[in-house]
């Protein structure tokens, strides 16, 4: 399925982007909402206010109290008491690597992330399969679809009891899954889940990395050429549609 732009009337969709002290992949999640079709809005940590936004992106990056646990702090934030709010009330949220961990630690998201298990900071290309392709993030892909996107992270590990991968198996709430390679140790080789709802999704990897061409992963038209992350910020546009 395409992944490309959505058509311009849609342009008036805000996605809001979080940034904390710390977060280093803010830019590069607007940069991908606006080749997307959407209007990215900056939002800051500490203000409570969204900013009338459509969705929200917490991108990746290391925020501040991670030294404590990844997420712990900045579930905190003022602005996370907001999100926690909106996305109970459906607002699509997204949450990539430290952003997949803050969705943790808020328990919109069941699981945790610990560090990964060779101890080592990972950075690569990463193939993952689509395993749920009917959330507000992943509806422009196709069920068992594979694409490629860029890992990096050091606490990527997810975690959690049995019973609770039982249910996120048995819900058909894993959304990927790591293909060729586990980098990490996640249990299952999860990549990434969503709640009940489907309007919450965290994963580990960065599809923000893999929006434009000459700027992502090798694809099948050359070196660089993949765009497959863009299906990300297309779905979500269109599942506002949709709503």
């Amino acid at each position: 399925m395409s992944a490309g732009p959505l058509d311009a009337t849609l342009n008036d969709a805000r996605i809001g982007v979080l940034t904390f002290p710390g977060t280093l992949d803010d830019r590069d999640a607007a940069r991908a909402v606006r080749l997307a079709g959407g209007e990215p809005v900056a939002l800051w940590h500490a203000d409570g206010d969204l900013r009338r936004v459509d969705a929200v992106v917490l991108p990746g990056g290391f925020s501040y109290g991670d030294y404590l646990r990844a997420g712990a702090i900045s579930r905190f934030a003022p602005a996370m008491a907001a999100v926690v709010d909106a996305a109970k009330g459906g607002m699509p949220v997204l949450g990539i690597c430290n952003g997949f961990q803050i969705l943790t630690e808020a328990h919109l998201l069941p699981g945790s992330m610990i560090k990964n298990d060779h101890l080592h900071f990972v950075c690569r290309e990463q193939v993952l399969s689509v395993e749920n392709a009917q959330t507000a993030w992943t509806n422009q892909y196709t069920q068992g679809q594979h694409i490629t996107v860029p890992l990096k992270n050091q606490d990527g590990q997810f975690v959690a009891d049995e019973h609770t991968l039982d249910e996120l198996e048995g819900e058909g709430r894993v959304v990927f899954r790591y293909q060729g390679w586990n980098p990490n140790g996640s249990r299952r080789d999860i990549a990434g889940i969503t709640n009940e709802r489907g309007n919450v999704v965290g994963l580990m990897p960065h599809p923000e990395h893999a929006v434009e061409a000459g700027f992502g992963p090798d694809g099948a038209d050359g070196v660089r050429s993949g765009t497959d992350g863009l299906g990300f910020f297309t779905s979500v546009l269109a599942s506002l549609v949709r709503a």
